[in-house]
């Protein structure tokens, strides 16, 4: 099977299916643009479709998502290709030349996501929607309310037996083993980068013993654990012993502001333990205590009165400190956070049930090493330039919030629409 694509220097190309990537493409179709959005995974969602909840009105995403959704399917002007990732940018401001790698799905459109592929295989793999916490199966939908709605096979299952399981067991014909790579070439005008972020690694955050310690996660393994239908089914479990964690410590800062690993801070994270700490007080009442350690908790605007609503809970407790190092208390398993109390220089030796480390935001994409011209800063993120035709959205651009992430995509939207419009202004 072929894909498809039409396009010219009166399209804009959108790349990247997150929360940043899906308003550009909505924004731009909506008026009257011909728009591309590529992702690379199996769906798009991006990064808000992990997320159990949003600050600070703690609304859930699927709202959210669901009404983005359907404006896309229902947008004619709209074309998504997914499990596609641009390889190749050539031309300049209105003339560009993209090359788009394609990756095999071994799924075609006959599928109706009836699931009877998944319940005929028996591989399983770690689950990426979930950060590694649990297992999906070789045949597999992204998550509940994935777009599109289909499965998609695990490269790794091709030449099993299981793939041959799946196809036997499709009454749609929608299973094909033999779908290869695709490589495309496309002419659009305008090019808007929606590639979001990343949350940074870690593993290279030695002191705090993230790889020698399963009771110590970071902060997006914690939404995805409070999802009901997440790895956990919405319980706050301890990795090592699969018990219930009521007393928890936020790292604040975990790898950010830091000239050993990333530089720059990352803004919400802050917030994001905030609202995280709602989580323990939501799941165990009176019973779930908090500890926050952190060096500044920058919580401006609109968001200081979350802030000091949280303050003012007496189960949440907050230590003015960077934590030097995690140590393992072998008989309890409880981590153990050491460091000085910069309020009054005590030093102390603190256990908790559980420690989520809230880890920066980098940016997805490493621009440096791609051969495409455009201008990145010391931590990554895409510059702005005002001669060219490509455009940063949302987390390409900086380190954002959901809020911020949607004004800056709809803000790039118009700068492109205003190319692709000049271009038609020259040609009349």
């Amino acid at each position: 099977m072929t894909t498809e694509i039409v396009a010219t220097n009166q399209t804009i190309l959108v790349v990247g299916g997150g929360i940043s990537g899906m308003t550009a493409a909505i924004e731009a179709a909506e008026c009257g643009k011909q728009v591309i959005l590529l992702e690379k995974n199996p769906s798009i969602g991006g990064r808000v479709a992990q997320l159990y909840k949003y600050f600070p009105k703690l609304c859930f995403p699927t709202c959210g998502m669901e009404i983005n959704t359907r404006r896309i399917k229902m947008n004619r002007n709209v074309r998504v290709v997914t499990m596609a990732e641009v390889t190749k940018v050539t031309g300049k401001k209105g003339d560009y030349s993209v090359e788009i790698n394609i990756s095999p799905r071994y799924v075609n459109e006959n599928c109706t996501a009836c699931g009877d592929c998944s319940n005929a295989v028996s591989g399983e793999f770690a689950n990426e929607h979930n950060y590694g916490l649990n297992k999906r199966k070789g045949a597999y939908l992204p998550f509940a309310m994935a777009y599109p709605q289909r499965y998609v096979l695990d490269p790794a299952m091709i030449g099993t037996d299981d793939a041959a399981k799946a196809k036997e067991a499709c009454k749609y014909n929608a299973i094909d083993l033999e779908m290869q790579a695709q490589t495309l070439q496309l002419k659009v005008g305008a090019i808007i980068w929606a590639t979001g972020w990343q949350p940074y690694d870690a593993n290279k955050i030695r002191p705090y013993a993230y790889d020698r310690n399963p009771n110590v996660i970071t902060s997006v393994e914690l939404e995805r654990m409070m999802d009901p239908f997440g790895p956990t089914g919405g319980k706050i479990l301890r990795p090592s012993d699969g018990k219930e964690a009521k007393d928890i410590a936020f790292i604040q800062c975990a790898g950010s502001r830091d000239h050993n690993y990333l530089k720059h801070c990352s803004r919400i994270c802050c917030m994001a333990s905030l609202k995280q700490t709602t989580y323990l007080r939501e799941r165990y009442g009176n019973e779930g205590k908090a500890t926050v350690y952190y060096i500044d908790i920058r919580a401006i605007d609109r968001f200081e009165d979350f802030y000091l609503k949280v303050r003012k809970d007496d189960n949440i407790n907050f230590i003015k400190s960077k934590v030097a190092n995690i140590t393992l208390d072998k008989e309890t398993g409880n981590p153990v956070l050491n460091g000085v109390n910069t309020e009054g220089y005590h030093r102390y030796s603190n256990p908790h049930e559980l420690v989520v480390l809230a880890v920066g935001m980098q940016p997805s994409v490493d621009f440096a090493n791609l051969s495409i011209d455009i201008s990145v800063n010391e931590h990554g993120f895409i510059e702005a330039d005002e001669e060219s035709g490509m455009f940063a959205a949302g987390c390409a651009a900086d380190a954002l919030d959901v809020n911020r992430a949607v004004q800056s995509a709809t803000a790039s939207t118009l700068r492109a629409i205003q190319v692709i419009n000049q271009l038609s202004a020259a040609e009349a």
